[in-house]
């Protein structure tokens, strides 16, 4: 079993398809480190040495940050626009879309389950 980063990479996977599965490694970060760390990214993590694993675990470790880490910088980044009350703080904040998208008709996975309003009355002409 390969483990890199704290991530079992499924063995009957490419390798530069088994480094997705890291937070913070997609496709082409995936590729960028096979290259570097002198790994055929076309090959099976099951047919990978233990020196080619430890290779990849090197660059990964030297040159990126993922999982953890990255998630950790990530909420910080988040609390700090909320500390500031920016926009996007305050988007985050109440729960709402954060990059401009309409919330008239949409939005129901970021806002929830729509709640019904008691007594609504209606328009009358």
């Amino acid at each position: 079993m390969a483990r890199i980063a704290g991530i079992n990479i499924p063995l009957n996977k490419q390798v530069w398809i088994g480094l997705t599965y890291i937070h913070g490694v997609g496709q082409k970060r995936a590729v960028e480190i096979c290259k570097e760390a002198g790994v055929l990214a076309s090959k099976d993590v099951r047919e990978l040495r233990e020196d080619e694993i430890s290779k990849l675990r090197e660059v990964i470790d030297s040159k990126y940050i993922v999982e953890g880490e990255l998630r950790r910088e990530v909420s910080l980044n988040i609390k700090n626009l909320m500390d500031i009350k920016c926009y996007k703080g305050i988007r985050h904040m109440r729960r709402l879309p954060v990059h401009g998208q309409r919330t008239h008709s949409n939005a129901r996975t970021r806002k929830g389950k729509a709640v019904a309003i008691a007594n609504k009355k209606k328009a009358t002409k």
